[in-house]
């Protein structure tokens, strides 16, 4: 459902003969994981009620928070991979209006996950206050910078 990028036809074709993932795409896919699971694990470390360095099992508060910011920032990598060289911005938020819905109800369903008693029960969640929904979302954007850079840098190599 993704239009195509611009300049898709100036681009060399990929030798049919080529391994699907390559080792710069294995090593884009370990530093992006990388990245989320330290963005996921910071969302229980920034709450006052986690004592860094305890023995005591994480609660239920941490477990949500880990949870969630997981989830945005899997939202926010599925936006950010539809061009591995243009911006969001240029790529334009909205052009593409499946993607638009899936991840709007992506978020809606995470939301229910918390918010309504019958899943918390299921999934083991906590209501989270608004303070820390906004913490999960934040450290998600994280997400967003870091492959904003990396495309710019990407972009400012290519060029010269």
């Amino acid at each position: 459902m993704e239009p195509g990028e611009p300049d898709v036809m100036r681009r060399p074709p990929r030798d049919p003969k080529s391994p699907i993932l390559t080792g710069a795409t294995g090593l884009h896919i370990l530093w992006v994981g990388l990245l989320m699971a330290v963005i996921s694990v910071a969302a229980g470390v920034l709450p006052d009620r986690f004592a860094f360095g305890s023995v005591e099992i994480p609660g239920p508060e941490w477990r949500t928070m880990l949870f969630t910011t997981l989830v945005f920032a899997q939202l926010t990598l599925a936006l950010e991979e539809r061009s591995n060289t243009q911006s969001l911005v240029q790529v334009g938020l909205l052009s593409n209006k499946a993607m638009l819905w899936a991840v709007g109800g992506t978020f809606l369903l995470q939301l229910a996950v918390i918010y309504v008693p019958f899943l918390q029960g299921f999934f083991e969640t906590v209501a989270l206050s608004p303070l820390q929904l906004a913490v999960c979302f934040l450290l998600s954007l994280a997400m967003v910078a870091a492959l904003e850079l990396r495309k710019a840098l990407a972009g400012r190599k290519r060029r010269g």
